[in-house]
């Protein structure tokens, strides 16, 4: 997995005031000997940041940069971002005023 992280932010740097978020999966467990398809859960809210913009810029051009950075653990809203695929593996584009709040460890 960090493999294809470190290839990801090589090839692939997100603009302004994005980051790219890889969703953390919850462990799968099942309750009462029922398995829910796939197609039935939901997905998690929870990501790690795998690339971050340059930062958000005002009318005069200066950059402010952003609160998130790369290996932070996020949450964000049910429908945020925009789903995309880099070399298979699926990541959300997001803006950082989409992220709801960082994880501390």
């Amino acid at each position: 997995m960090a493999t294809a992280t470190a290839s990801v932010t090589k090839t692939f740097t997100p603009l302004h005031d994005r980051i790219l978020v890889r969703r953390i999966e919850e462990n799968e467990t099942v309750r009462g000997g029922i398995i829910i398809p796939d197609s039935a859960k939901e997905k998690p809210q929870e990501g790690e940041v795998i690339a971050v913009g340059k930062g958000k810029s005002n009318d005069e051009g200066k950059v402010f940069p952003l609160d998130v950075k790369a290996g932070d653990r996020v949450l964000f809203g049910k429908y945020s971002g925009t789903e995309i695929r880099i070399d298979g593996e699926e990541y959300l584009i997001m803006r950082e005023e989409e992220v709801l709040g960082i994880l501390k460890k």
